[in-house]
């Protein structure tokens, strides 16, 4: 069955399976990233946010353990091959952050609740995908270039274990599981979230997702016909590529990204009705759907500068312990925490003004 397809096919497939079990975490297992945060800061629980751990954990665990099978070569990784550039994953981070908050969701978030029936997340959902693709190859590239090339840090190392093994000699693949398993361990230090099995089973699928972006997309890398990227799961131009696959598809188009937004909104869609959650929403008031689309806008152009999201950068990047992926996680959170303040306790840069 698999000969017949061909290696966009293939990957597409492979990028669909893991969306499911994505689009499944989020609706049974709550994961929600911008959820995390907001229980962390304003309900002073800490149990989703450990679930991004685990996830997190998992996946480096898994990634780490194929590197040291030969079947991941992280240096085939966008996050390798891109230039080390700090300064723009802060930036980015903290323009997507600020932009979750003010959508309510990020991009994998969305694509969740659409799912769900959610007709204000098919409109975040558009609009960061167009906003991406607007800094990736539209009008905006050229300056994105410009800063790239600015702000780029010459360093030969791409990731944590690969400086750690020029520092103590000590293997990169080992000091990888040895970081992914203090994570993991990290993660499941604390007695309220060992009593929510459902939840750790949850963080752990999303990390199995992952894992298995990273060895699928490496095996047809290796052995397909085509030159093909070495990724897994991320959800800001993957959104852009959807739009223009489903415009031109007779053209091509298809890719592991378009399957993995695909599995996410199948996989929500079957969670939403398993729970009975389904149903048609739509926005009421325009200044909620002004503030929505702002909040895309942000996360689309934040995404691109930082090179990923908050499943990009937050868990698939992370998975390699990319030098980029902890700044990342840290500049989205604050900025999603600035982004909170302001929806949730009045906050205003008006009253900063005046």
């Amino acid at each position: 069955m698999l000969d017949g397809l061909s290696d966009t096919g293939l990957l597409a497939l492979i990028g669909l399976v893991g969306g499911v079990i994505l689009g499944l975490a989020a609706r049974l297992g709550r994961f929600c990233t911008l959820g995390a945060i907001e229980d962390f800061l304003y309900q002073g629980s800490d149990i989703r946010l450990r679930m991004w751990g685990l996830a997190i954990g998992i996946a480096g665990l898994g990634s780490f353990g194929l590197v040291a099978l030969g079947a991941l070569d992280p240096a085939q990784s966008i996050y390798h091959l891109a230039p080390w550039t700090p300064a723009l994953g802060i930036i980015g981070g903290l323009m997507f952050g600020y932009g979750m908050s003010l959508a309510g969701n990020c991009g994998f978030g969305a694509l969740a609740r659409f799912g769900g029936g959610d007709l204000r997340s098919f409109v975040i959902v558009l609009v960061m995908g167009i906003s991406a693709y607007i800094m990736l190859s539209g009008p905006l590239a050229h300056l994105r270039l410009l800063a790239l090339s600015t702000t780029e840090v010459p360093i030969e190392a791409r990731s944590y274990p690969q400086l750690l093994n020029r520092v103590t000699g000590v293997s990169g693949v080992l000091w990888g599981i040895m970081v992914s398993a203090m994570i993991t361990g990290t993660a499941l230090w604390s007695r309220d979230f060992l009593r929510t099995p459902r939840a750790m089973i949850w963080a752990i699928l999303v990390g199995v997702a992952v894992i298995t972006g990273w060895a699928g997309t490496q095996w047809v890398a290796d052995t397909g016909f085509s030159a093909s990227p070495v990724n897994s799961h991320t959800f800001t131009s993957p959104l852009g590529e959807t739009l223009l696959f489903l415009m031109t598809s007779s053209g091509g188009g298809l890719t592991f990204g378009v399957g993995s937004v695909f599995g996410v909104l199948a996989g929500a869609f079957i969670g939403s009705l398993i729970k009975g959650h389904f149903r048609w929403e739509a926005c009421e008031d325009p200044r909620e759907l002004k503030r929505q689309v702002l909040g895309a806008v942000f996360m689309g152009f934040g995404a691109i500068l930082a090179m990923g999201c908050t499943i990009g950068q937050g868990i698939s990047a992370f998975s390699l312990l990319t030098l980029n992926a902890p700044i990342v996680f840290v500049s989205i959170f604050a900025g999603a925490a600035l982004g909170l303040r302001q929806l949730i306790t009045g906050f205003s840069f008006g009253r900063l003004q005046s």
